[in-house]
């Protein structure tokens, strides 16, 4: 029985409506689409899943497959700990993984249990918890939990093809979700930082799926994929090459990057035999002289290096800043910020505070770096609170603790964090696009109740028309429609 059905799923825990509370409508695109696709799973009748994440436990050189006949794992790290998922490992599927996967020359270990242990081996990360969460509303059968390795796109589309083969030895209808994200790079203040061609990942992946082209899987451009800093492409050439040899029917579910990060739901169908789309040579246990390529329980790979471009993360590596002389707004915001986390409420603004600051009202955006790396940012267009001072105040806990991309700044992180101040003039209604320049001026795009905002002098913004790009694409506008344009200059304090 061959793959009955592939999925294409993005895992930010923000989507689970426990998680992501206030800010689950800038996901409501994913989180109908995501019911949309475990719909059409459950219509496709599996008798197992498997499910392959680049956050699990794993090698650089081998497929982790976790051997723990019970596989749970709760969502504690995201403060829901009372959230726990559980599901029974498909032994009869995993053996077979192994049989095949010697046939065809790919690598695969098995952890936990009484196997090869690694850090959190024994509990299911969110790659696998997040589909999961969506999944088991429709089906309940037994499943098999894969990582990622560091290699490229054959050997994980071979992964694909030993998964669909296994599928035929056990004869049973498998269902595969390929767990990633797509660029973590669209827009300024994205968990890895900006990059303009991260927009031309995302779109380039879009039309391999929608197309089924998945040859072209295997000619994306290097260079475009490290300036993604994606984490789902190992995934999808495991996905593609379930239905290597085979005709496909693909959905485009949804697309949206609220956080900077790219959210594609897509599902694949198989349709019949087709040998021109047999994309690559898979004689690879013969070619290796019939020798066994699999690991099982004998000596561990060499455990994955950090990855600065991929979601399987080490712990950073922060060092103490210099003592550099701060701004008055910056002071205010470090202030605001540790005295909150030591004390347990907002501080008011000291008396010896610059006047302007105390007189005026503005909008206000605060960013929180550690070593030059976004920790946190959150801001108000217009102004909330009764002068600068406490606006700043006020928005730099908003930073530490709101931001969905990040986890609350902790009372240990203090002394390695580093500050920006932007103080926004009140916005300025235009009726062309001819009135802004990107690097002189911020730009609000709005249309009904979606509003998005784009602070001026970003790098790598340089036409009014990429800068207009990322703002309706923070809304969730689409690029073509028209909207409401504003128009604001900001002073920045470092």
């Amino acid at each position: 029985m061959p793959v009955v059905i592939g999925c294409l799923m993005p895992h930010p825990p923000i989507i689970i409506p426990e998680i992501g509370r206030d800010n689950i409508d800038r996901v409501s695109s994913t989180v109908r689409a995501m019911d949309v696709i475990c719909a059409a799973v459950a219509q496709a009748n599996p008798e197992a899943l498997v499910v392959i994440s680049p956050h699990s436990a794993g090698f650089a050189d081998s497929i982790a497959v976790k051997a723990t006949r019970i596989l749970t794992g709760s969502f504690k790290d995201f403060g829901a700990p009372n959230i726990r998922l559980t599901a029974n490992l498909d032994e009869e599927l995993l053996t077979a993984l192994f049989v095949e996967a010697e046939r065809y020359g790919v690598s695969l270990t098995k952890i936990g249990n009484d196997h090869i242990k690694l850090f959190q081996s024994e509990e299911l990360d969110h790659g696998v918890l997040v589909p999961l969460y969506f999944l088991q509303r429709y089906v309940d059968v037994p499943m098999v939990s894969l990582a990622v390795s560091y290699a490229g796109a054959d050997e994980h589309y071979a992964l694909g093809v030993t998964i669909e083969k296994a599928a035929n030895r056990v004869d049973r209808r498998v269902a595969v979700i390929a767990s990633g994200d797509l660029s973590h790079r669209l827009t300024p203040g994205a968990p890895a930082g900006f990059n303009p061609r991260g927009i031309d990942f995302d779109a380039k992946i879009d039309g391999i799926i929608d197309t089924g082209d998945f040859n072209e899987l295997f000619e994306l451009d290097p260079m475009l994929v490290e300036d993604a800093g994606e984490c789902g492409l190992r995934s999808i050439y495991a996905l593609a090459g379930c239905f290597n040899g085979r005709q496909v029917h693909t959905d485009i579910h949804s697309y949206e990057g609220p956080f900077g990060v790219g959210y594609l739901v897509a599902s694949i169908l198989p349709g019949q035999p087709d040998p021109e789309r047999e994309f690559m040579v898979l004689d690879f246990g013969e070619a290796a002289g019939g020798a066994s390529a699999t690991k099982d329980d004998t000596a561990p790979p060499a455990p994955a290096e950090s990855d600065p471009d991929s979601c399987i993360d080490d712990a950073a590596d922060i060092s103490l800043r210099t003592n550099e002389p701060l701004s008055e707004p910056v002071k205010l915001a470090k202030l605001g910020l540790e005295h909150y986390i030591r004390v347990g409420h907002i501080v008011e603004p000291p008396a010896n505070t610059l006047q302007e600051l105390l007189d005026r009202r503005a909008g206000t955006f605060v960013c929180i770096k550690i070593d030059g790396e976004l920790r946190g940012c959150i801001g108000t267009i217009q102004p909330t609170e009764e002068n600068i001072a406490r606006e700043i105040m006020v928005n730099v806990i908003q930073a530490a603790h709101a931001d969905p991309r990040f986890a609350p700044v902790s009372e240990a992180e203090l002394p390695f964090l580093q500050y920006s101040v932007d103080i926004l003039d009140a916005p300025e209604k235009i009726d062309s696009t001819s009135h802004l320049d990107p690097k002189l001026y911020g730009v609000i795009v709005r249309k009904g109740s979606k509003t998005g905002l784009l602070l001026p002098n970003i790098e790598g913004v340089d036409t009014v028309e990429h800068q207009l790009a990322i703002a309706k694409q923070k809304a969730g506008i689409p690029i073509h429609d028209e909207t409401d344009l504003y128009r604001f200059k900001v002073t920045r304090y470092e």
